[in-house]
């Protein structure tokens, strides 16, 4: 039995249909299952029960020796969300008590950290354990994933096997319900089928031209996919950048994006809005040696590969993966 958190969310919901994939239908889809617009990226699929998340505690006290996996991608994960009680409940609290009864029933765990936990990028994006504690993020969201690194570094009792992974910028289907927190991939998609252009933020850093602002973009199928080979590995415990290790422009983004819709080129800049303008990486890109390490030798999609089916078998009939 494997279980999934977040398991109606983007990511979870994608992890979920790989594992059907992979023949693996006893899933335990944990969430809060409450908004119908999550509710469809589980449709289709199989599972053997969904759990409320408020209760998921008291099921795993009772059923936990059938479990045999345990993937924890659940989380608060808007980034404009500026009262840290809630990353408080749901970001660190909800995690630590994961930690501790997988700890205390050995249960072999992968939870989701972020890239957001390298704030402004001085000391890098080394997924080097020895830098958790420096590290600055720049809002919330980030700070409620790197205190929980860096609470989970400080435990001596701890999983058997468990990996936490910093994940970078994550597009791809069963994002449809993420609203302003999706991809920058799904609006330039909505924009350019309404208006025919595409509007990116304008740099606010002299060091940057307008749309040259970078980031590492990965494809979902490829996170997915590093999350399906940790369940297989069960060694080499630690926490994982996972990105492509390949920063690229949002210029690079609109123009894939264009070229998957077969449509003319537009693209024009507007302010960035003044609640993140503040807080806006300029610059991410994954240090992928640590992944590749341990075994891990799977190619990622290429930013243009990844819009490509992206968009030409999710978005334009609004299907799922």
């Amino acid at each position: 039995m494997i279980i999934v958190t977040g398991a109606a969310g983007f990511i979870g919901s994608c992890l979920v249909n790989k594992l059907n994939n992979k023949g693996y239908k006893d899933i335990i889809c944990v969430d809060d299952f409450t908004r119908e617009d999550k509710n469809q990226n589980l449709k289709n699929k199989a599972y053997r029960q969904k759990i409320n998340r408020e209760v998921f505690f008291e099921w795993l006290s009772e059923n936990h020796r059938q479990v045999n996996f345990v993937f924890h991608l659940g989380a608060r994960t808007d980034t404009t969300e500026f009262d840290s009680r809630v990353f408080d409940k749901l970001n660190l609290n909800y995690s630590k008590q994961m930690w501790k009864a997988c700890a205390d029933y050995d249960l072999p765990l992968v939870y989701a950290s972020s890239a957001a936990t390298y704030g402004d990028g001085q000391l890098g994006y080394n997924d080097s354990h020895e830098i958790v504690e420096k590290l600055l993020p720049l809002n919330p969201y980030g700070e409620s994933k790197n205190e929980f690194d860096k609470w989970v570094l400080a435990q001596e009792h701890k999983p058997y096997f468990w990996a936490g992974l910093k994940f970078f910028n994550v597009y791809g289907p069963n994002e449809y319900h993420k609203g302003r927190m999706a991809s920058v991939v799904i609006h330039a998609y909505n924009q350019i089928k309404k208006t025919g252009q595409m509007n990116l933020f304008r740099s606010h850093k002299p060091d940057f031209k307008d749309g040259e602002q970078l980031r590492d973009f990965v494809y979902v199928k490829d996170v997915i996919q590093v999350c399906f080979y940790l369940m297989m590995h069960k060694r080499d415990s630690g926490i994982y950048n996972l990105g492509t290790g390949k920063a690229r422009s949002f210029l690079d983004l609109a123009k894939a994006t264009f070229a998957a819709m077969e449509t003319e080129e537009k693209i024009d800049f507007m302010d960035t809005p003044e609640d993140i303008r503040d807080k806006y990486q300029y610059f991410t890109e994954a240090n992928m040696d640590k992944l590749r390490s341990i075994g891990y030798s799977g190619p990622f999609f290429s930013l243009e590969e990844g819009i490509r089916d992206y968009v030409q078998k999710y978005l334009v009939g609004n299907l799922r993966y």
